[in-house]
């Protein structure tokens, strides 16, 4: 039995067994064979399982996710059925008198190298299939698990170094009770996707893969950071009873679902949800979400293999809206590509750091092409609800006299064809980078609103990689410096009377939410799980006895003092 302290990324409680997800080793030793025919028929056997794993995969991921994502196993089936890649490796055995693991390796390279060189992106993707399929048989050629978290039909924990986007997606929350990971922080790709999917999180244990072993109970405890591995009985029924109350807990929030957010002395502020996929609007609903502060669309464009089409964006952004009934607010953030989210089929040269590059309005502006069809999208769906266009990563006035200019030219391009365009739709930026924080009143006079992104305004401000372990003492959303900012921000909203919102990770976070309360932010946009314990939370704070602690905590001098001074003042 042993303990870890890890961070909270989603709240709940989990008891089951170990489930490793980590690539196994796949390395293996050059044989001279006897029998070839018998070597032909192991490599059969290990492409035919291959076969049955991923035809299993790509079932789930349909009912899951749609026939969209299904598509990336369609593509790995094609190439375990392509004679022109596997008459080759049978060839390579019997001619050579090679083991399988040999031929299939030399024959995937050269496959793979083949098509890395190829000028048609549609090809090169190809390549990233071969490799995937590849390491699927070699695992099964050497006789080691490999992990297929699609596949999981038990109660389990997955426990990883990270988990990408696409593993995640995998995750069925019926059988995977929570998860756990030796890196990532609060705001990670990750641990945000543990939070929409309402299962237990704990990241940045650092060792919990060399910790754990295959089929260990854990506890993972996603509101204290705490993992325990083998738990004792007495332990197990602690934590069981914590579970209780924690779904007692939950059944309390749920009584406020559809109630409004009114702090103790009746002042009325906006709680929305951020969300990546229309397929999310759902758990925004059931969660008493007052509108969409944040719909992420560069999900509209990960996972494929080309641009996604005007009619394409039109109708996940109609579907949205259409969700969103009784007028209800929804905030679409134009595309926000680069930095750590890459679309491997745009030509984006390499970037020694790629955060402070390339991204998001940036490459828009240089692409507009890109940028218009996706304007269309937004303005043809504008008329099925209450839509709200923000640009991201905006950095001076010009981006954002350009952006709204290109936006207003395909608004008269639109009328011109005879389509319908709302004209009533409010264009915001999202406050990021400092620069903007500073100069705040200054875009106050141009924009309709302001949503503080504090994800990234926190890492530019504290120069500290909000990914990079060593340096996560930095990212400290209490910091003066922050507070400073953000109430720049709202001040200027405010002397416009414009609103000022928060989409980052800062909005839902119980330290904060006094803070913000008190400094007088309209919005707050949180995972949908958030909402019903920050409407409880502000349920008992008075806004304007938090307003009179204002000048006093905008002129303390670390993060620490803040807290401490908020814990104390609202008995957290």
């Amino acid at each position: 039995m042993s303990n870890i302290q890890g961070i909270a990324a989603s709240s709940g409680i989990a008891i089951a067994k170990v489930y490793k997800l980590a690539v196994p080793d796949l390395s293996f030793e050059k044989k001279q064979i006897d029998n070839p025919e018998k070597e032909v028929e192991r490599l059969n056997q290990a492409l035919e399982i291959s076969k049955q794993e991923l035809e299993k995969i790509k079932e789930n991921a349909r009912k899951t996710l749609g026939d969209e994502h299904a598509e990336i196993f369609s593509a790995h089936l094609l190439v375990l059925s392509d004679p022109e890649m596997i008459n080759p490796i049978q060839e390579k055995i019997k001619s050579d008198n090679i083991n399988a693991e040999v031929a299939l390796d030399e024959t995937a390279n050269m496959f793979i190298d083949m098509f890395k060189a190829m000028d048609n992106e549609y090809m090169r993707e190809r390549a990233a299939d071969i490799q995937d399929v590849t390491k699927r048989i070699m695992a099964h050629l050497l006789n080691v698990t490999f992990p297929n978290p699609a596949l999981i039909d038990e109660e389990v924990i997955v426990v990883a170094e990270d988990l990408t986007p696409s593993d995640t997606a995998q995750l069925n929350k019926q059988f995977v009770k929570g998860f756990t990971t030796n890196i990532g922080g609060r705001t990670s790709h990750s641990a945000i996707m543990a939070r929409s999917l309402e299962i237990p999180a704990v990241v940045g244990t650092k060792t919990i893969t060399s910790d754990a072993n295959k089929d260990d109970i854990i506890i993972v405890d996603g509101i204290d950071g705490q993992i325990i591995i083998n738990p004792s009985e007495q332990e197990i029924a602690t934590y069981k009873k914590k579970q209780e109350e924690f779904e007692e807990q939950k059944q309390v929030w749920a009584k406020l679902k559809d109630e409004p957010t009114i702090s103790a002395d009746n002042e009325h502020v906006e709680l929305v949800a951020n969300i990546g996929t229309p397929e999310d609007v759902t758990g925004v609903l059931n969660n008493g979400g007052e509108g969409v502060g944040l719909y992420r669309t560069e999900f509209l464009y990960m996972g494929k293999t080309e641009l996604p089409t005007e009619e394409e964006q039109f109708e996940a952004y109609k579907s949205v809206l259409e969700q969103m009934d009784d007028n209800k607010p929804v905030v679409v953030r134009t595309l926000d590509i680069g930095g750590d989210k890459e679309l491997s089929y745009l030509k984006l040269p390499e970037e020694m750091n790629p955060f402070l590059g390339f991204r998001a309005i940036r490459l828009c502006l240089e692409r507009d092409d890109i940028f218009r069809v996706q304007l269309r999208a937004l303005l043809r769906a504008s008329i099925y609800g209450n839509l709200k266009i923000m640009f991201p990563m905006i950095a001076t006035l010009d981006e954002f006299r350009q952006a709204k200019a290109l936006l207003l030219e395909e608004k008269e391009n639109l009328k011109s064809e005879g389509k319908d365009v709302s004209d009533d739709i409010e264009v915001g930026i999202m406050v990021e980078i400092p620069s903007t924080a500073v100069i705040a009143r200054q875009f106050a006079k141009e924009v309709d609103f302001f949503s503080i992104g504090t994800n990234d305004l926190i890492q530019y401000t504290m120069a500290a990689d909000r990914m990079n372990e060593r340096v996560s003492y930095l990212y400290q959303p209490y910091h003066p410096a922050i507070l400073n900012l953000v109430n720049n921000v709202i001040e200027a909203a405010h002397a416009e009377g414009k609103w000022a919102g928060m989409c980052g990770e800062m909005a839902g976070d119980s330290i904060a939410i006094p803070i913000l309360l008190g400094l007088g932010l309209d919005e707050f946009s949180m995972s949908a799980t958030s909402i019903l314990p920050a409407r409880t939370q502000i349920k008992d704070l008075s806004k304007k006895e938090l307003a009179s602690y204002k000048d006093q905590l905008l002129s303390m001098s670390t993060a620490d003092e803040v807290e401490e001074f908020i814990k104390e003042k609202t008995n957290q």
